[in-house]
């Protein structure tokens, strides 16, 4: 058995742009063969123009799909969580969480890369991203002969963690799924980690999501955060700057820093 991480872009949003286009643009040419009368003919343009944009959105989300899956040719996904875990080389017996574990590809990548430390893979499950769960989570460690983990239920909103209870706290693509303020969710995070720990955050940093990222981390620093500072994974390190306008990744950074 091998591990199945899913995919990003879920097939059932691809299906259903294309079954848009397909609805859309049937409509359209229903209306041109069957009736002259002027409502009609807008009515036609409005769904050929409809159809044209649900087309779009079906080759992009074909082209992201193939671009972030794990078995096809790119692997982004794959080296984007792979480069988040190379950050983290905790010593042995630490604690370590990750917050919004999804189907568990970066928990069991953190645990690979850190065989004497325990980690914690935490989400809620079963809403954005229907296909990913707990039994998914625990099926890939197996599939990975992955023990020093585990998973449990739990909202990155308010964790359910008594505080300093972690060594490090990491996160990919995470906050910005959020509705909210993001670095009020970041600080839920790390109230949770302990004095002395780290803390890797990998996320759509942009300025219309975040706020002022450089002044959050300024506060960082004022709280007492050691070493606070900003990567930018954009530019070749996780994915090339052309991948990064066509992918929607802009912003793409590591808030990385200690307590």
């Amino acid at each position: 058995m091998s591990a199945n991480y899913k995919n990003w872009i879920p097939k059932g949003m691809i299906y259903g742009f294309m079954s848009g286009t397909l609805a859309a643009t049937a409509g359209a040419i229903a209306l041109n063969l069957f009736t002259d009368a002027p409502a009609a003919k807008v009515t036609s343009y409005v769904l050929g123009t409809g159809a044209f944009g649900l087309a779009c959105a079906s080759a992009w989300c074909i082209y992201a799909y193939t671009q972030f899956s794990y078995n096809g040719k790119r692997k982004l996904s794959k080296q984007i969580v792979e480069g988040v875990a190379d950050y983290i080389d905790m010593p042995e017996n630490s604690r370590i969480l990750d917050v919004g574990c999804g189907s568990g590809a970066l928990t069991i990548a953190t645990a690979k890369r850190n065989p004497k430390c325990h980690i914690v893979g935490c989400d809620r499950w079963g809403l954005e991203y229907a296909s990913f769960s707990k039994k998914l989570c625990e099926e890939n460690a197996s599939a990975e002969n992955v023990s020093n983990v585990e998973f449990v239920n739990g909202d990155a909103t308010h964790l359910p963690f008594e505080d300093e209870s972690f060594d490090c706290i990491t996160s990919n693509y995470v906050y910005h799924n959020i509705p909210g303020d993001k670095q009020k969710w970041v600080l839920e995070s790390l109230r949770v980690l302990k004095k002395g720990g780290t803390f890797v955050i990998h996320d759509l940093m942009s300025k219309w999501l975040y706020g002022d990222i450089r002044k959050f981390m300024q506060t960082l620093r004022e709280m007492g955060f050691q070493d606070v500072k900003l990567i930018d994974t954009t530019q070749g390190k996780f994915m090339t700057p052309w991948e990064t306008k066509c992918l929607g990744l802009g912003g793409s950074s590591i808030l990385y820093g200690k307590k």
